[in-house]
């Protein structure tokens, strides 16, 4: 399994990515040491992400992850993991909110609607699982 993440970055260009107690969905919460993720940066602080999103910048490998302690006495938490993240390469093409919100129907199998869906369907920052072809498709931004 592949990994992305849409979080925000205060330098793109950083050689190492430190991402902190991140909300994990769709088994982002499975993430590891030597995992692949793809990093989108976001602007989500507190407010709708800007329309052309700043969406794909880099993928990388995860170079530690540690899940966060559950808090006591709280019924419902989403898991939290810290991670960093080695990038390997930046990304050569845009992919942002603005490319992908087209992509609505569900369950048509495309990469683009997978990311939609995991990404700003709830548009929270996140970690989250992807498929091996999602994977794939996004390699394609790295040429």
């Amino acid at each position: 399994m592949m990994f992305a993440i849409k979080a925000e970055l205060q330098d793109p260009s950083a050689p190492l990515f430190v991402f902190t107690q991140q909300k994990t969905m769709y088994g982002g919460k499975r993430i590891a040491k030597g995992d692949r993720i793809f990093v989108f940066a976001s602007k989500n602080k507190g407010e709708m992400e800007a329309e052309s999103g700043v969406g794909l910048v880099a993928h990388g490998v995860v170079s530690m992850a540690v899940a966060s302690p559950r808090l006591a006495n709280v019924a419902r938490q989403t898991p939290r993991v810290s991670i960093n993240v080695q990038p390997s390469a930046w990304a050569q093409r845009h992919l942002g909110r603005s490319d992908l919100r087209p992509f609505s129907n569900w369950h048509d199998g495309r990469p683009e609607t997978e990311l939609n869906f995991k990404f700003y369907r709830q548009a929270t920052d996140k970690i989250v699982g992807i498929s091996d072809p999602t994977g794939a498709w996004l390699l394609e931004f790295f040429d």
